[in-house]
């Protein structure tokens, strides 16, 4: 604030010396000395400067992985300085879902929506500009009068008569203070919101695209898995219920059979609920209602899982996420509101003139006679408001308060994101790792359990529990592949998407 008072006590002191200077001058040298004062004046309020990236190193509390553990065949490995591609979801390799994605992108609703704000900020900015020229204006009046000298003291009849007027007028504010100045680069700063915002909802669109493949894909494996799984359990309980009518078995057994089966029969209609909101969800993504879409037959092996993922470093990450890039446009657009604020509290100078022909007649319109013509200059301060000019401006610095608080607020999310999605890939590959362990033990138990029923020492009743086991690890292998697909589009998604690399159309 020390900077700024100085800076404000200078503009004071050159518009001073100025005024006291063009006061030896007559009308149009004074204007003169107006017009350098203009071109010389103060841009008040602070110049708005970045804030700095957190000093920080690395995301995470403690050591940061540099690769996860082999599970179901993968271990990703984490290249930290690396560069995010575009099309990051290239990397899953599957051309479905890149037809998804292209698709989504050319008709997505949100995201037009984005770009019709930001060619609307766009314009707005264009038309602040105009602030910066003269304004010229031209005017036409017919008009048919009745005058009567009586209010000037005469007792003349009044007269009836026609009068035409041609008229231009010309006006300029000169921007002593720089208040339009800063009311335009707030207009810029709306701009660059818009456009993070355009980047924002494309990252978050691709983002919403994948996860919803890849769910919708697991879904429907949970589904058929479940639906053998309740196929096994309805056999086992016929056979259950047949030796209890044998008198082989107590009635216990069919009952614990049957509880069972009806669990897993109450699984079934969620599963085909959450498909269906998917299959909604990306036809609304792709900008067309559930009837008009048809999703692509997209499995979890037609995804595969990208084995080397980059982690920008986090000084990198501030300048590259859209979200922080727009709460830093929106600090901007604050600064700039404070020099707007600021300048309301000091004069404003406009200049104006006007050239104009009069005549009751339109034949003698154009006669040289008949102009008339105005110049001069408006000077207006602010001398008594009841403090609201000021508090306009205490309230400037306290949005701008308010919105580096939340900048703040956003980088600190972004830095947990990353570091969240990490550990969770470390634990996601844990987790399959173990997945795929009870599955391969679940598989070798039935194999066994098979063998020994084909041998006659076990009775089918074996083997349909035995089955029924490894179709619930498998269930479970399934979700634990889902959610590590899952979790690596999350931690593209946090790095920023690569949107500063796309060389598509989006905005």
């Amino acid at each position: 604030m020390a900077s700024h008072r100085e800076k404000l006590m200078n503009c004071l002191r050159s518009s001073r010396a100025t005024r006291t200077y063009a006061a030896q001058w007559w009308v149009p040298g004074g204007l003169c000395l107006l017009l350098i004062f203009c071109s010389a004046g103060c841009t008040l309020g602070p110049d708005f400067v970045r804030p700095e990236a957190p000093k920080a190193e690395q995301y995470t509390i403690g050591p940061e992985p540099d690769v996860t553990i082999s599970a179901d065949g993968h271990a990703q490995h984490f290249k930290k300085g690396g560069e995010v591609a575009s099309d990051w979801w290239l990397f899953f390799n599957s051309s479905k879902l890149n037809d998804v994605i292209k698709d989504a992108v050319s008709s997505n609703q949100t995201l037009q929506a984005a770009q019709a704000s930001l060619r609307q900020s766009q314009n707005s900015l264009r038309a602040g500009y105009g602030v910066f020229y003269p304004q010229l204006d031209a005017g036409f009046d017919a008009e048919r009068q009745r005058y009567s000298p009586a209010h000037i003291g005469s007792s003349a009849p009044s007269s009836i008569f026609n009068l035409y007027t041609l008229s231009a007028t010309v006006s300029y504010t000169l921007d002593v203070f720089g208040g339009e100045r800063r009311a335009v680069e707030n207009l810029g700063a709306q701009v660059d919101f818009q456009t993070y915002t355009v980047f924002g909802t494309y990252l978050t669109l691709t983002g919403n695209v994948v996860n919803a493949i890849i769910a919708r894909a697991a879904y429907r494996e949970q589904i058929d898995a479940t639906e053998e799984l309740i196929r096994l359990l309805r056999e086992q309980t016929e056979i259950a219920e047949a030796q209890y009518q044998a008198g082989t078995i107590p009635y216990l057994n069919v009952v614990s059979l049957r509880s069972q089966l009806y669990a897993n029969e109450a699984t079934i209609p969620p599963l085909r609920q959450r498909l269906t909101q998917t299959e909604d969800l990306l036809a609304i993504l792709s900008g067309r209602t559930p009837a008009e879409w048809t999703p692509p037959e997209v499995g979890l092996a037609d995804i595969t899982l990208p084995d080397d993922l980059p982690i920008s470093l986090p000084s990198k990450l501030v300048r590259q996420r859209p979200d922080i890039l727009a709460a830093e446009a929106q600090l901007h657009s604050a600064s700039a509101n404070i020099g707007v604020a600021t300048a309301a509290l000091f004069p404003s100078f406009t200049l104006n003139g006007g050239y104009g022909l009069d005549s009751t007649s339109m034949k003698n319109l154009f006669n040289a006679s008949n102009s008339v013509w105005s110049f001069g200059a408006n000077l207006t301060t602010p001398l008594f408001h009841g403090g609201t000019l000021w508090f306009q401006r205490q309230a400037a610095i306290e949005s701008y308060n308010q919105f580096l608080a939340n900048y703040r607020q956003i980088v600190l999310g972004a830095f947990a994101q990353v570091a969240d999605t990490l550990r969770a890939l470390e634990h996601d590959a844990e987790t399959l790792h173990a997945q795929s362990q009870a599955l391969v033990a679940a598989a070798d138990a039935l194999q066994l359990v098979q063998e020994n029923y084909q041998a006659g020492l076990v009775n089918y009743v074996q083997v349909m529990i035995a089955d029924g086991q490894y179709h619930q690890a498998k269930i479970a292998y399934l979700q634990a592949i889902a959610q590590r697909l899952q979790d690596t589009v999350a931690l593209f998604v946090a790095l920023g998407g690569g949107w500063w690399h796309t060389d598509e159309k989006i905005l």
